[in-house]
């Protein structure tokens, strides 16, 4: 007798790995948003920081802050803007280019040498501390 023997895979393997495939994959495709979005945050908290470093080294030789007109961030996430600018106060607020709806923009208030980090909309720890 002559048995033939079948090589390959049937249609119900191949479906039950799509179907795997299909539930890893919508598991993993929100967490890749979740670390991008972080990512591109993470420019903005950068941009901020900088300018805040620009702004304490100017006033560390002039008696004022300066105010800054919309600047771009290294990445091209964020623009920021300082403003609110005196000789003791200032607010650096960047603004996304993309659509980032848990923080908004991301804000950094100084008065009197005391800082303050937010969001426009989510918490401080949603956004400035990932």
């Amino acid at each position: 007798m002559n048995k033939i023997q079948n090589k390959g895979f049937t249609l119900i393997e191949l479906m039950i790995v799509v179907a795997v495939i299909g539930i890893l994959a919508s598991i993993a495709y929100p967490s890749y948003q979740e670390y991008v979005l972080r990512a591109k945050r993470a420019d903005g908290k950068a941009a901020i920081l900088s300018a805040q470093l620009a702004q304490e080294k100017y006033r560390a030789n002039n008696t004022t802050y300066l105010a800054v007109a919309s600047t771009a961030s290294s990445d091209g996430y964020y623009n920021y803007v300082v403003s609110d600018v005196s000789a003791s106060n200032y607010t650096i607020t960047a603004t996304p280019t993309f659509t980032d709806a848990t923080c908004g923009n991301l804000v950094l208030t100084v008065a009197a040498g005391v800082e303050s980090k937010s969001a426009s909309s989510g918490t401080k720890a949603e956004c400035w501390n990932k």
